[in-house]
């Protein structure tokens, strides 16, 4: 693995000062001597100016948030991070790379740029919209899941040298990592286990540890992931429709239930404590019965007024 190495450069404006000197001044020293065949002279003209031009292409401009990393015939040298202006070897090859936080969505692929014969760009690079990827969850069933990474290059020389091409690597090892996430959770648990609906944080937190572990090499690092789209697949979006619709009402009835027979139970302690009317264990029963389907009931119901005795 290559380590980075940070280097900052001499500045660059005395050396175009001397430069600027040497172009300009190696064309008159040349001219001042020629008439004269002084060959000394006119050979150091011609060394100055062809030095000041060789000299001109070891100018480096460095943006805020860019980098540089520095090339001798193939040999590391180092990285410049530093913005400004400054001067280093004319013969060191000067790679830009970009240390600007970027994002991009799961699904989408990216566009190569294309050039002509001559080298020119006629159409940069790009990234087609996003898709949700299709994935089977820990239970089997077919989901669509995509996530929004953010992310920025911290090791120059790793992002250079250890991989091909460190964007199409987060984008390809970003994908890999949400698919083995996503089968490793049920979209959606009654219990205590995980679940991709109903722990999002926690789950968006493993995400981002899954792809820093798989980016490591290649200098990246992961500021955040969050998942932006989570359905199950269409053709199951349905049944699982009904099915939570089946759950909701469950739950429901449940509380209801607990609330109804807590209700009941109050009700015959309050007879019972006030003496209000002392019911028999049949009474009690059918009164149990009555308020049960009073309170339980999703209708409105009916009242029955007893104009008898106590029991008729």
């Amino acid at each position: 693995m290559i380590a980075e190495r940070t280097i900052r450069p001499m500045s660059g404006w005395l050396p175009l000062a001397v430069l600027l000197a040497l172009i300009f001044g190696g064309p008159v020293l040349f001219i001042a001597n020629v008439e004269q065949g002084n060959v000394p002279y006119i050979l150091s003209g011609l060394g100055m100016l062809f030095a000041g031009f060789i000299g001109l292409f070891g100018f480096l401009a460095v943006a805020p948030n860019e980098a540089r990393v520095l090339l001798l015939f193939g040999d590391y040298r180092g990285s410049v991070k530093d913005s400004g202006f400054f001067w280093v070897n004319p013969f060191y090859s000067k790679k830009k790379i970009s240390l600007r936080v970027r994002n991009f969505e799961t699904g989408s692929t990216t566009i190569p740029e294309e050039k002509n014969e001559m080298g020119k760009v006629i159409k940069s690079s790009g990234r087609t919209p996003s898709k949700p990827s299709k994935v089977n969850d820990k239970d089997g069933n077919p989901i669509d899941i995509s996530a929004v990474v953010v992310w920025r290059v911290v090791e120059t020389a790793e992002a250079m040298f250890e991989v091909d091409d460190f964007e199409h690597f987060v984008g390809v090892q970003s994908e890999a990592a949400l698919r083995v996430l996503a089968s490793r959770h049920p979209y959606d648990s009654n219990d205590s286990e995980i679940s991709l609906r109903g722990n999002t944080i926690d789950v968006c937190a493993q995400l981002k540890d899954d792809i820093q572990e798989r980016l490591e090499k290649a200098g990246v690092e992961v500021i955040e992931s969050r998942i932006s789209h989570l359905a199950y697949s269409p053709e199951i979006a349905a049944a699982m429709l009904q099915r939570q619709q089946a759950q909701a009402v469950v739950a429901a009835r449940t509380h209801i239930v607990e609330g109804a027979v807590g209700m009941v139970e109050m009700a015959l302690d309050q007879l019972s404590r006030d003496k209000i009317v002392d019911l028999d264990e049949e009474r009690k029963a059918a009164m149990v019965s009555n308020l049960l389907v009073v309170l339980c009931s999703d209708r409105h119901t009916q009242p029955v007024v007893n104009t008898g005795s106590l029991y008729s």
